[in-house]
Protein backbone atom coordinates (compact mmCIF):
# COMPACT_ATOMS: atom_id res chain seq x y z
CA UNK A 1 0.00 0.00 0.00
CA UNK A 2 1.31 3.45 -1.06
CA UNK A 3 1.26 6.98 0.30
CA UNK A 4 -2.35 7.63 -2.19
CA UNK A 5 -5.03 5.18 -2.87
CA UNK A 6 -7.58 6.70 -5.40
CA UNK A 7 -11.36 5.61 -5.57
CA UNK A 8 -14.82 6.26 -6.99
CA UNK A 9 -14.00 6.08 -10.59
CA UNK A 10 -16.83 4.32 -12.55
CA UNK A 11 -18.82 4.88 -15.72
CA UNK A 12 -21.34 7.79 -16.05
CA UNK A 13 -23.29 9.26 -18.83
CA UNK A 14 -22.66 12.61 -20.65
CA UNK A 15 -24.11 15.55 -18.24
CA UNK A 16 -23.35 13.18 -14.99
CA UNK A 17 -21.55 13.54 -11.90
CA UNK A 18 -19.14 11.99 -9.91
CA UNK A 19 -16.61 12.62 -6.97
CA UNK A 20 -13.20 10.71 -6.73
CA UNK A 21 -11.58 10.05 -3.47
CA UNK A 22 -7.91 9.63 -2.81
CA UNK A 23 -7.26 8.34 0.53
CA UNK A 24 -4.20 9.74 2.63
CA UNK A 25 -1.58 6.89 4.19
CA UNK A 26 0.51 7.48 6.99
CA UNK A 27 0.34 11.24 7.02
CA UNK A 28 -1.70 14.07 7.11
CA UNK A 29 -3.09 15.57 4.21
CA UNK A 30 -3.58 18.56 5.72
CA UNK A 31 0.26 19.54 5.94
CA UNK A 32 1.29 18.62 2.17
CA UNK A 33 0.49 20.19 -1.35
CA UNK A 34 -2.15 17.99 -3.54
CA UNK A 35 -3.38 17.84 -6.80
CA UNK A 36 -5.08 15.63 -9.03
CA UNK A 37 -4.21 14.53 -12.65
CA UNK A 38 -5.74 12.85 -14.98
CA UNK A 39 -4.52 10.58 -18.69
CA UNK A 40 -6.86 11.03 -21.41
CA UNK A 41 -6.57 9.47 -24.80
CA UNK A 42 -6.01 12.55 -26.96
CA UNK A 43 -4.34 14.02 -23.99
CA UNK A 44 -1.85 12.12 -22.26
CA UNK A 45 -1.45 13.22 -18.64
CA UNK A 46 -2.66 17.18 -17.15
CA UNK A 47 -2.65 18.50 -14.39
CA UNK A 48 -6.31 19.23 -13.06
CA UNK A 49 -6.07 21.34 -10.49
CA UNK A 50 -3.93 21.64 -6.71
CA UNK A 51 -4.81 22.84 -3.19
CA UNK A 52 -2.15 23.97 -0.49
CA UNK A 53 -1.46 22.50 2.60
CA UNK A 54 -3.60 24.08 5.20
CA UNK A 55 0.09 25.91 6.86
CA UNK A 56 0.07 28.60 3.62
CA UNK A 57 -3.86 28.95 2.95
CA UNK A 58 -5.05 25.66 1.48
CA UNK A 59 -6.02 27.56 -1.54
CA UNK A 60 -6.62 25.66 -4.98
CA UNK A 61 -5.77 26.55 -8.39
CA UNK A 62 -7.23 24.23 -11.46
CA UNK A 63 -6.46 24.34 -14.50
CA UNK A 64 -7.98 26.53 -17.79
CA UNK A 65 -9.96 23.40 -19.14
CA UNK A 66 -12.29 23.20 -15.84
CA UNK A 67 -13.97 25.80 -16.21
CA UNK A 68 -15.90 25.45 -12.57
CA UNK A 69 -16.46 21.98 -13.58
CA UNK A 70 -14.34 20.31 -11.05
CA UNK A 71 -13.22 21.13 -7.62
CA UNK A 72 -10.70 19.71 -5.00
CA UNK A 73 -11.21 19.76 -1.88
CA UNK A 74 -9.79 18.42 1.26
CA UNK A 75 -11.62 15.97 4.03
CA UNK A 76 -9.66 16.48 7.01
CA UNK A 77 -11.97 14.14 9.22
CA UNK A 78 -11.07 11.29 6.83
CA UNK A 79 -7.99 12.47 5.94
CA UNK A 80 -8.70 12.40 2.17
CA UNK A 81 -8.75 14.59 -1.18
CA UNK A 82 -11.39 14.35 -3.20
CA UNK A 83 -12.21 15.20 -6.41
CA UNK A 84 -16.38 16.64 -7.58
CA UNK A 85 -16.80 16.59 -11.15
CA UNK A 86 -19.80 18.10 -12.80
CA UNK A 87 -21.10 17.87 -16.07
CA UNK A 88 -18.84 14.96 -17.37
CA UNK A 89 -18.37 14.52 -21.23
CA UNK A 90 -17.07 11.89 -23.28
CA UNK A 91 -13.58 13.62 -23.52
CA UNK A 92 -13.43 13.62 -19.64
CA UNK A 93 -12.88 9.55 -20.18
CA UNK A 94 -9.18 8.66 -18.71
CA UNK A 95 -7.61 7.78 -15.59
CA UNK A 96 -7.73 9.91 -12.66
CA UNK A 97 -4.95 9.93 -10.34
CA UNK A 98 -4.04 12.24 -7.06
CA UNK A 99 -0.32 13.25 -6.11
CA UNK A 100 1.38 15.07 -3.55
CA UNK A 101 4.35 17.59 -3.03
CA UNK A 102 6.12 16.95 0.70
CA UNK A 103 5.69 20.51 1.44
CA UNK A 104 3.31 23.81 0.41
CA UNK A 105 2.79 24.21 -2.52
CA UNK A 106 5.36 26.02 -4.98
CA UNK A 107 3.74 29.20 -6.04
CA UNK A 108 2.78 28.53 -9.91
CA UNK A 109 -0.20 29.08 -11.69
CA UNK A 110 -0.41 25.27 -12.49
CA UNK A 111 1.87 22.28 -11.63
CA UNK A 112 3.62 20.18 -13.61
CA UNK A 113 4.10 16.54 -12.47
CA UNK A 114 7.55 16.73 -12.60
CA UNK A 115 7.15 18.73 -9.26
CA UNK A 116 5.11 15.78 -7.50
CA UNK A 117 6.92 13.93 -4.87
CA UNK A 118 4.60 10.47 -5.04
CA UNK A 119 1.51 9.77 -6.93
CA UNK A 120 -1.13 7.18 -6.42
CA UNK A 121 -2.40 4.07 -8.74
CA UNK A 122 -5.32 6.09 -10.30
CA UNK A 123 -8.78 5.06 -10.98
CA UNK A 124 -10.42 4.71 -14.20
CA UNK A 125 -13.73 7.23 -15.47
CA UNK A 126 -15.93 6.48 -18.38
CA UNK A 127 -18.24 8.66 -19.76
CA UNK A 128 -20.75 7.98 -22.33
CA UNK A 129 -22.56 10.04 -24.82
Amino acid sequence: QGFLDESGGASVQAGGSLTLSCAANGFDVRNNCMAWFRQTRDKGREWIGRIDSDQTDGGTIYAAFVKGRFSISKDNTKNRLNLRMTDLQPEDTGIYTCALIWRSCPRLSQITEGRMDDWGRGTQVTVSS
